[in-house]
């Protein structure tokens, strides 16, 4: 099995929703964006797939993030804009546009800080 990784990023605000603290308030993070993709096979040029054709399909979802309230965004309307539910919805969106390319979205990983992120994977 192969494994690609990309990263990308974008910024958002965003508050936690039923949240006792600090990030409970209006504020504001540059995410960064780990994507791994997997795959079991090569094509005729050795590789999976082209890392700027999965970087341009994450840019793609990313794009509807970036410089947004999360919390006004019709997804999260339902669930709170933690980074969990962001890797989530990112892996949701970035499968529809990529599994049916002999690869699949394996891991989404959002980081908030430099040192704490959350994995959605499956």
């Amino acid at each position: 099995m192969f494994e690609l990784t990309v990263v990308s990023n974008f910024s958002s605000a965003h508050r936690l929703k039923g949240y006792s603290g600090k990030c409970e308030k209006l504020h504001g993070h540059n995410w960064k964006v780990y994507v791994g993709i997997e795959s079991d096979e090569l094509n005729n040029l050795g590789i999976a797939m082209d890392f700027r054709e999965i970087r341009k399909e994450l840019n793609k979802v990313l794009d509807k993030l970036d410089h947004k309230n999360l919390n006004e965004l019709t997804f999260f309307r339902k669930v709170n804009p933690s980074s969990e539910n962001i890797a989530s919805l990112i892996h949701s969106k970035l499968s529809s546009n990529l599994d049916e390319r002999r690869v699949k979205v394996k891991r989404v990983s959002v980081w908030e800080t430099d040192t704490a992120c959350a994995t959605y994977s499956v």
